[in-house]
């Protein structure tokens, strides 16, 4: 039990960013403008359902049916399953029996990509605390199944209700730091992962400090803590590596050096067989080296196994860059569906980037903004307002999403674009430049869309490139 739940806490994903020896294609990035505060947003109407915003099981019965569910395959984390809910449907059990099944539940949907399974962890999770409303076991899966639904506030009180009986426990740490992060708290996130760090050097503490230190741009460092997470993984617990192997690849794919990203991705695979993040992470490289029918190959292995929004959104940039006009508008369909379903920043990000619903974009990034506050949402709102001709909140928003000094390209792009639309020229156009810089691929069509502004730019300045 105490190997899978530091196993879990290991795999909380921490940005909706990609991103292992590795050069620097932009050794200096333009500095990151000061902090703004956010501004007051108006009042997003909830135009989507989301998974955390529907009515929970209305009573332990209806929350049995649903943790007790057949699960659908033949992994370890399905023979435990079963077992599990083989004793519990003969007999009561006890909050220890319902909270080792919720943990199995939530390594099967980490190992699968299929969010829905989440739920199965919550309930799970109410079953054991109505039965014993303090069991630490029963809280630490709860604030990881609340996290998981991007519940952060809610999943933050469970870890301190966790921490305020047991300082020490690193689980609760780790959904703590994972919370303050999604709330844009950054440094309550840093002390929450070196308490970790202190506590328990490991895979788990090690990989989110590493995480930590690229999202403030010092990438040579997060790369050596990363391999620090990786030498202290477990071959007997092959998703919490392959995940491990993943995040470190996607720093060197945020560098632009694809060869060793490629390299990152393909272990994870061998860690784990068909793992939906490493199979995305090297269909990015695909897109990037212009291998179109690879990287549609790739993505319809990861989407068959997790249909996520994200997934789905590159799956219809691959098959529509391979000519596969109606298998792209299928894949673009099923993006918009399950961002609906589950993902609105993602889906806003979506349409801002393709210029589209300009202000069901605005209003989708605006909802998730009065939720979250990390650099990711101030990005996905500073593009949507951008795109709705809303400059100055844009550059607001911009701002935040660059205060960390994150290395990524994307939001280079996009903080450059809005400058130059605000007449901001140089800087804007340095900002840009630096994008290309850091990595000439990073999007089918942001990348697309770089190029065509500076060569813009260029002409229009009567310069030679």
């Amino acid at each position: 039990m105490l190997r899978r739940t530091a196993r879990l806490f290991a795999c909380v994903v921490l940005s909706g960013s990609l991103g292992c020896s590795g050069r620097s294609r932009a050794d200096a990035v333009p500095a990151a403008p000061a902090s703004s505060a956010a501004p007051a947003l108006p009042a997003a109407p909830e135009l989507i359902a989301r998974p955390d915003e529907a009515p929970a099981p209305s009573s332990l019965d209806a929350a049995r049916r649903l943790a007790l569910a057949a699960p659908a395959g033949a992994s370890a984390a399905d023979r435990e399953i079963e077992a599990l809910s083989r004793r519990l449907a003969k007999a009561p059990g006890g909050a220890d029996l319902w909270s080792a099944l919720g943990f199995a539940w939530i390594e099967k949907a980490r190992a699968s990509g299929d969010p829905s399974l989440y739920r199965r962890a919550h309930a799970c999770a109410e079953i054991a605390i109505a039965q014993a409303e303090g069991d630490r076991a029963s809280l630490d899966l709860l604030g990881l199944a609340l996290l998981h639904d991007r519940r952060f506030v809610e999943a933050r009180d469970a870890a301190e209700r966790v921490l305020s009986r047991d300082g020490g426990d690193t689980l609760a740490l780790g959904t703590l730091s994972d919370a303050e992060l999604g709330l844009g708290r950054f440094e309550a996130a840093v002390a929450a992962a070196q308490r970790m760090v202190d506590l328990r050097p490991g895979l788990p503490s090690y990989a989110r400090a590493a995480h930590l230190r690229w999202l403030q741009g010092d990438a040579a460092t997060a790369k050596r803590i990363m391999r620090l997470a990786i030498d202290a993984g477990d071959p007997r617990e092959p998703e919490a590596l392959a995940w491990a192997l993943t995040q470190a690849a996607a720093m060197f794919w945020h560098e632009g050096d694809h060869e060793a990203a490629d390299r990152g991705f393909e272990r994870a695979l061998a860690a784990q067989g068909e793992y939906p993040p490493a199979l995305a992470g090297r269909a990015r490289v695909a897109l990037a080296r212009g291998a179109w029918g690879r990287a549609v190959e790739l993505l319809e292995r990861a989407h068959r196994q997790s249909p996520e929004a994200e997934i789905a959104w590159l799956l219809g940039d691959a098959r529509a860059a391979a000519g596969d006009r109606a298998g792209a508008a299928r894949a673009y369909d099923s993006a918009v569906a399950a961002g609906r379903l589950s993902d609105r920043r993602t889906l806003a990000l979506y349409y801002a980037t393709k210029g589209l619903e300009r202000d069901e974009a605005v209003r989708l990034a605006a909802a998730e903004r009065a939720a979250r506050g990390d650099i990711y949402t101030e990005d996905t709102l500073a593009w949507a307002l951008y795109r709705a001709g809303r400059l100055s909140e844009a550059r607001a928003a911009s701002d935040r999403a660059l205060a960390l000094g994150t290395r990524d390209a994307r939001l280079l792009y996009h903080a450059g674009a809005i400058r130059i639309a605000l007449g901001d020229l140089e800087h804007g156009e340095r900002l840009v430049r630096a994008a290309l810089d850091l990595n000439p691929r990073f999007d089918l069509t942001g990348a697309a869309e770089a190029e065509q502004l500076l060569a813009r730019r260029t002409f229009r300045g009567g310069r030679a490139r």
